[in-house]
């Protein structure tokens, strides 16, 4: 690929756009530390839904079933109907299950605390091995429950670093994960993850962005085409705002 069809796949202009994003949002902290056995089996929850719904998921889980034992014992069409808040119950049940199950007869407990003394690439490995779990998922608990320096990339992180030309605009979510975890500078593939789904959540919207109020409009390739469109908007008929 070449240098114009990306160009912002540098590590220098990489570090430009974590000073600009900084200074528009703030401080860049992943939003929680925790237990990394809590923060897998709440990304799995996360999977196709929101953070809320999410989160509202797993607090229902703990409260019906408070032991990981439980979750694993009890039928699965039960512990579908506990997280049904957290869509495609019935799918994340029993993964959830084969989950705790490989865990548990790996580490003689419902525990991960030992990704903690592992390299950054064995804690992948081990935590891509278990049943269901993708380089997103692994990235999501290195980040946030283990302090590791990783690029989860979802919804956001995926269409944003597509507009601005960091990654190819084909490039499959599997393949963006390992582009960016090897082009981001050591110390800001979590920066900038938080700085990416700040900015597709509140500018980079889909279908349609805010190119007119994003702080990275000079730099992004996709921004001209966006606001020549809104400029033609009034001449066409439409209802400017």
């Amino acid at each position: 690929m070449s240098a114009p069809a990306l160009p912002n796949a540098t590590p220098r202009r990489l570090r430009a756009i974590h000073a600009r994003l900084a200074k528009t949002f703030g401080p860049l902290e992943p939003p929680r530390a925790a237990d990394p056995l809590d923060e897998l089996i709440l990304t799995v929850l996360s999977q196709h839904t929101s953070d809320l719904n999410a989160e509202r998921a797993f607090g229902e889980l703990r409260a019906a079933l408070p032991t990981w034992q439980q979750v694993v014992d009890t039928p699965s069409a039960v512990v579908a109907d506990v997280i049904r808040s957290g869509g495609l119950a019935n799918t994340k049940a029993p993964r959830i299950q084969a989950i705790l199950r490989e865990v548990h007869e790996r580490e003689g407990a419902f525990n991960l605390d030992r990704l903690r003394e592992l390299s950054d690439a064995d804690a992948r490995a081990y935590l891509t091995s278990l049943p269901g779990i993708g380089p997103k998922t692994a990235a999501v608990v290195l980040s946030f429950a283990l302090g590791r320096d990783a690029m989860p990339v979802d919804t956001h992180v995926h269409r944003v670093t597509k507009r601005l030309g960091i990654i190819p605009a084909k490039a499959s979510a599997e393949r963006a994960d390992r582009v960016l975890h090897d082009l981001i500078p050591d110390g800001l593939r979590t920066p900038l993850h938080v700085a990416f789904i700040r900015l597709g959540r509140q500018v980079c919207k889909a279908p349609t962005p805010r190119c007119a109020g994003c702080p990275l409009k000079d730099l992004c390739p996709t921004a001209p085409r966006y606001l020549l469109q809104r400029r033609k908007r009034p001449a066409s008929g439409g209802i400017s705002r």
